[in-house]
């Protein structure tokens, strides 16, 4: 069977949520949560709105998630995002024990694969490069727009 439902269309939704924080003055970065291929969670990061360090893309759309299916963990589960997850992101995805993650560009200073993917859960596929320059040209554009 085919379907349209594939890396690449799950990442540019991420990516409308990358624009979404862009143009609330919030680092671009998107994240969405797909089970069964439903999108069933969708997020950005909110850090300057709440005010609040921790409230980045992954975080919310962990959150979400959960929520929506009523439980902690994202096995069967596979989430979307814009930018490596940082150290802080890995942790949390680590223990929502989530089957996959799918990341667009490396986040050489803070993401967590300086670690070689040892912040992640043993049985979490780990997946990047789809849509990398789109999503690392939004980033870049967003930090020369604030210099």
């Amino acid at each position: 069977m085919i379907t349209p439902y594939n890396d690449e269309y799950y990442m540019r939704q991420a990516y409308m949520e990358a624009e979404k924080a862009f143009s609330m003055g919030e680092i671009p970065v998107g994240a969405i949560v797909v089970a069964n291929n439903q999108i069933i969670a969708r997020s950005h990061n909110f850090t300057e709105k709440l005010n609040d360090v921790t409230a980045h893309a992954e975080i919310q759309a962990i959150t979400a998630a959960a929520e929506f299916l009523g439980g902690k963990y994202l096995s069967g589960c596979t989430m979307y995002i814009t930018l490596e997850p940082c150290v802080m992101c890995a942790g949390a995805l680590y223990w929502s024990q989530i089957d996959k993650i799918v990341f667009a560009a490396r986040d050489e200073k803070r993401g967590a694969g300086r670690f070689k993917n040892e912040l992640y859960h043993p049985k979490t596929l780990i997946q990047n490069g789809i849509m990398e320059k789109e999503c690392s040209d939004l980033m870049k554009l967003f930090f020369e727009n604030k210099r």
